[in-house]
């Protein structure tokens, strides 16, 4: 998945580029900084960004979309690896593809038995040491991803998302002096984006 291949117009093929280009359109609300920097280590131009997120908004709800799995495999090739996964009860596919914006990272699709997405978002490659997380403020934007969260701070409590591809998680965290904090951290596509203080 190069990241040197030029965005698509309006009429080409949706390139993996655009779909960094998504990834980070999700990001700009919280994070403008970042996704500037990443926008111009990307070679990319702002109406880039805004016309691949048109054309993947107009894919999603075009009346001839394809699946969603086949729409991720029509954009981003055969995946780097697909393993089993186990949900509860269900035996389930996991399929994820490297991006190079965070060549620590994947992005893993996870497909029900029947074949239906039942989840998008970026997870850490296998064999790559994640983050050390113990303290707030090792919870800084694009440092980790939703699982890795959940496991450094558990009991980890889901929250609803506030848009499609966010999702919440509130946990305690003790902060520089060592105080436990109730928190309430916010991610973008499984990247953590910011994290909100209770009180």
């Amino acid at each position: 998945m190069p990241s040197a291949k030029r965005p698509a117009s309006s009429s080409g093929p949706f390139t993996p580029l655009d779909f960094q280009l998504v990834l980070l359109r999700r990001m700009a609300d919280h994070n403008p900084d970042l996704v500037e920097d990443a926008r111009h280590e990307l070679g990319v131009s702002i109406a880039d960004m805004r016309e691949a997120n048109r054309r993947w908004q107009a894919m999603q709800h075009s009346p001839r979309s394809r699946t969603a799995a086949s729409r991720y495999r029509s954009i981003l090739g055969e995946p780097e690896s697909t393993v089993p996964r186990r949900i509860g009860d269900l035996d389930c596919e996991a399929r994820l593809w490297p991006v190079p914006l965070w060549p620590d990272l994947r992005f893993e699709v996870l497909l029900a038995p029947n074949g239906v997405v039942w989840n998008e978002w970026l997870v850490r490659a296998r064999g790559v040491a994640g983050p050390v997380l113990t303290t707030l403020d090792d919870l800084t934007p694009w440092s980790c991803t939703v699982d890795e969260a959940a496991r450094a701070f558990a009991p980890a409590r889901p929250l609803e998302g506030t848009a499609p591809t966010r999702w919440g998680l509130a946990f305690a965290a003790p902060d520089g002096a060592g105080v436990r904090r109730e928190v309430a951290a916010e991610f973008t596509w499984g990247l953590l984006q910011r994290v909100a203080v209770a009180g």
